[in-house]
């Protein structure tokens, strides 16, 4: 079973900011993220992973209340990070839609390089309107566009981290080489959307490249994971669904001459745990407490694909939603839960503003890992990104948890190697 951190300094729900145990303004210390970053290495998480977007909220009563306001840039944390850490991998999240190949392919293989093999690009291709704002004020792209453009994208990426052979940097003082041009390859791509001549001026790494994650959970989506992706994130609540989502996904690989092991399926849980069922079910109420109604509506409607809930009754059902060209696989997956467990717009954001449309089990201990163990024995899971709702969260998850799934042979007691992909047991394709 592979596990993934899912880096949010102050804890993935939306008010945790707020818990008592919470650093000071933790979203942006240095100081925070290297004792996170510590304590998930020592309990050999897989990799740090970030989040990002180019969106900035334009609801102010939202965007007062929390401390997504004052972001990093993802890039700058993990490359601090590889210097305080030497095994765990580094996961940024970067965006299709809003870079071009040639700077992110960059950006990444020197993560890559100066993190010894450890880094790895989460493919995104902007689920939000607001951040074409940012972009000289063009309209978003459609859903089916932004895939096309993600296609050739990550093609254009992998095609120039493979600019140099392995052993083509010589820095042979006696010759006078530095590289031996014969091993350098020059791109020379020209497609529907980029003309990118290459090479990338950054060597391997340890590892040869980066690994590729993506998310997408709509059709455009798993099969531009099928084809180019070795991590995929997803959000599914129950097993059936996790299931049927694993088995399609890895269906689809032998299409592209792939194994079925050659990509890894990982399911977002944000568990709310305790000694005692009671203890967790307490901790979970303890987190609606932290939250602003506003905050919860704001952030609902906007997972909705931006549609206003604000003049609709909170105790009253979720109206009709249209569908989104924004994130469709997350829409749905919501819109499916508050259908299913006949939710009010209240209870929705309720259980929203944590998971974000992620599996939250409640339980104790025991019960959580007998549920992520059942999950990976029945093929719905290889493994797990964890979301720790607040900041005692994750060292619960790792003083408890882990030594349970450890104790049942589930989950390894040293990492296998040095670099991201010999831990997560992938080879280059």
């Amino acid at each position: 079973m592979k596990l993934g951190l899912f880096f949010e300094p102050s804890g993935r729900h939306i008010g945790a900011w707020r818990h008592p145990d919470a650093a000071h303004a933790g979203a942006t210390s240095s100081e925070n993220f290297i004792r996170i970053a510590r304590k998930a290495e020592a309990s050999l998480f897989d990799f740090l992973f970030i989040a990002d977007t180019n969106n900035v909220w334009e609801d102010l009563e939202y965007y007062s209340r929390v401390d997504r306001t004052g972001v990093i840039d993802p890039l700058v944390i993990l490359t601090l990070l590889s210097q305080h850490t030497s095994r765990i991998g580094l996961i940024a999240t970067a965006s299709t839609t809003y870079t071009q190949p040639f700077h992110l392919a960059r950006s990444f293989a020197s993560l890559d390089y100066v993190s010894g093999g450890r880094a790895g690009w989460n493919v995104v291709t902007s689920m939000f309107e607001g951040e074409a704002k940012n972009f000289s004020g063009g309209a978003h792209p459609v859903h089916a566009d932004r895939y096309r453009r993600a296609e050739e994208f990550v093609d254009v990426v992998r095609g120039l981290w493979r600019s140099f052979e392995v052993d083509a940097f010589l820095c042979d003082k006696e010759s006078g080489l530095y590289i031996d041009v014969e091993k350098m390859h020059v791109l020379n791509h020209v497609g529907e959307f980029f003309s990118v001549r290459g090479p990338l001026n950054v060597p391997r790494s340890a590892q040869s490249e980066p690994i590729i994650v993506q998310a997408g959970s709509s059709e455009p989506g798993k099969n531009l994971s099928a084809r180019t992706a070795e991590v995929v994130f997803t959000a599914t609540q129950k097993m059936e669904n996790a299931i049927e989502f694993y088995s399609d996904l890895k269906s689809r690989l032998p299409k592209f001459g792939r194994a079925e092991d050659s990509l890894l399926v990982m399911p977002g849980i944000s568990p709310i745990m305790g000694a005692t069922e009671s203890e967790a079910r307490e901790k979970y109420e303890q987190l609606h407490e932290l939250l602003h109604p506003a905050v919860g509506i704001s952030l609902l409607s906007t997972l909705l694909g931006g549609f206003d809930l604000s003049s609709y009754p909170l105790d009253g059902p979720l109206p009709d939603i249209p569908e989104t060209e924004g994130g469709k696989g997350r829409q749905s997956v919501i819109v499916q839960q508050a259908r299913r467990e006949n939710l009010t717009i209240r209870e929705l954001y309720q259980k929203t503003v944590c998971g974000r449309g992620h599996w939250q089990p409640v339980g104790t201990y025991t019960q959580v890992a007998d549920m992520m163990e059942e999950w990976f024995v029945n093929h719905a899971a290889d493994g797990f990104n964890i979301m720790p709702p607040a900041p005692p969260d994750l060292p619960d998850f790792c003083d408890h948890l882990i030594p349970e799934l450890q104790r049942r042979g589930l989950f390894r007691t040293a990492y296998e190697g040095t670099n991201l992909r010999e831990n997560l047991g992938l080879s280059v394709f």
